[in-house]
């Protein structure tokens, strides 16, 4: 599995394997598109599906061949681990409460991992799996796939470089309407999971959703929150979590901030944004215009930031496939995410020299990891009605 680089040269494909993302689930369809754009992927095993009949036909229906269709997770694991041709890493589309174990059996097998977030449903199973893949000695990322954005990428750079000044204030926010009827009790499957406590963990809207703002602010900002209080309400009678998050941060270096989450806020299809704020500029960037930042320096006037364009810093330039005004959209920053972690993954199984740079502008275990310690420090500030809370993560 071989394919020729622009400059020539010859490189691996790696090979991945999909657990969860059968026939009709959205976001295993999505990262399956992620993963084949720059062609850097192969996609040979499965268990796509907890239904025996539904995962074989999964697999037919994508290409992989019968002997590696697998009906468990487990299964899949020890015969993958044990070819000579076996997976290299694991793809992890499930319901929440199943990225622990299905993580754990992989690690263990010598597998490295690619998990949607959240990282897991508790704290004590998100430190294990740090701990685990440390010990292991495998790369472990998290599917926090908005940073992959060409200016999500430039404005961490400005950031960096001082544009902002001493950062003041971060916040990140995602808004959805879906949620607004109870479609769960009517039996919707993909909001029947999510607000279901066995299933989606602690609390809903942060695990869902909340978690791509919180982890999108810091990777921007470069920043952690230290402590938070929170206030978490469900707005549809009857509805077992949260669909509803507000949460103040005191961000590392004395920052402060919020994050916000709902998902129940008609007129909002999918609106993830991003404000920070330094005593020199200010950053703005929203998920409905992902190809502009709005960057604004004291005492002038705004200016808006193309992807592309003349403005464009040398890793905005390094992640965009088209030309200025040539738009780029989801798939291409899901596929940037895919892209890096291929690189990551195939150069740290070969034994070559991971570059730093890239890593650390994709989410692993430990930023992961964060996501779940943030969840749970909210979760119990609401429970002490919105005492302040420890949420750093220490690991």
């Amino acid at each position: 599995m071989v394919y020729a680089t622009s400059d020539g040269s010859t490189r691996q494909r790696l090979r991945v394997g999909m657990v969860g993302g059968g026939r009709n689930a959205f976001i295993g369809a999505v990262h399956r598109l992620a993963m084949r754009l720059d062609d850097q992927i192969a996609l040979v095993a499965g268990a796509l599906s907890s239904d025996p009949d539904n995962a074989a036909a999964s697999a037919a229906e994508i290409g992989i061949a019968p002997e590696r269709s697998y009906a468990e997770y487990r299964a899949m694991a020890k015969a993958e681990a044990a070819r000579p041709d076996g997976i290299e890493a694991v793809v992890i589309v499930t319901p929440n409460h199943l990225h622990a174990p299905i993580a754990t059996a992989f690690l263990e097998a010598g597998i490295d991992v690619i998990c949607d977030k959240p990282l897991s449903t508790t704290l004590a199973d998100a430190e294990a799996l740090v701990a685990l893949a440390k010990a292991k000695n495998r790369r472990f990322v998290v599917t926090l796939n908005n940073t992959g954005y060409a200016m999500v990428r430039q404005a961490r750079e400005m950031v960096m470089a001082g544009e902002l000044g001493r950062v003041v204030s971060v916040h990140g926010a995602y808004i959805q309407d879906w949620l607004t009827k109870p479609i769960d009790a009517d039996g919707q499957k993909q909001a029947e999971w999510r607000t279901d406590p066995a299933r989606a963990g602690q609390s809903a809207v942060l695990a869902d959703i909340g978690v791509h703002a919180f982890n999108l602010a810091g990777f921007i900002s470069g920043r952690e929150a230290e402590t938070v209080s929170a206030d978490l309400f469900t707005a549809v009678p009857g509805r077992r979590l949260d669909d509803n998050a507000h949460v103040l941060v005191r961000w590392t270096d004395g920052a402060r901030g919020t994050i916000l989450a709902s998902q129940t806020s008609p007129g909002h299809y999918n609106d993830l944004s991003v404000r920070i704020y330094g005593d020199r500029a200010g950053l703005e960037w929203s998920g409905g215009r992902p190809e502009e930042l709005r960057f604004s320096r004291y005492g002038e006037e705004t200016r808006t930031l193309v992807r592309g364009g003349h403005g464009s810093t040398e890793e905005s330039r390094r992640v965009s496939r088209m030309p200025a005004a040539h738009p780029e959209g989801y798939i291409e920053a899901f596929a940037n995410f895919y892209r890096d972690a291929a690189d990551i993954i195939r150069a740290h199984r070969s034994g070559g020299a991971v570059d730093p740079a890239r890593a650390a502008r994709v989410p692993d275990v430990i930023d992961g990891a964060r996501g779940v310690k943030f969840v749970a420090a909210a979760v119990e500030s609401n429970a002490a009605g919105g005492a302040w809370t420890a949420a750093r993560f220490a690991g």
